[in-house]
């Protein structure tokens, strides 16, 4: 047996709380390491192409408000 489907069966042991409490815990581990990649990602520059194009559709008035005018009353 190897050691994933140690864990699986451990998993398929576990009370539907602690099932909750381990996929929570995942989750939050894969967006740290998603945060993680597009942090390195924005520091080595990969991603200045995004920049770029948001002041070019801006520049051309292209870009449209995320928010209408009353729904930034509210933040």
């Amino acid at each position: 047996m190897t050691q994933l489907e140690r864990i699986q069966a451990e998993v398929e042991s576990l009370s539907k709380y602690d099932f909750m409490q381990l996929k929570n815990w995942i989750e939050d581990r894969d967006f740290e390491q998603w945060d993680e990649q597009i942090a390195a990602a924005s520091v080595s520059g990969k991603l200045d192409f995004l920049k770029r194009e948001a002041l070019e559709a801006k520049a051309s008035g292209k870009l449209k408000d995320l928010y209408g005018k009353a729904d930034i009353k509210r933040f």
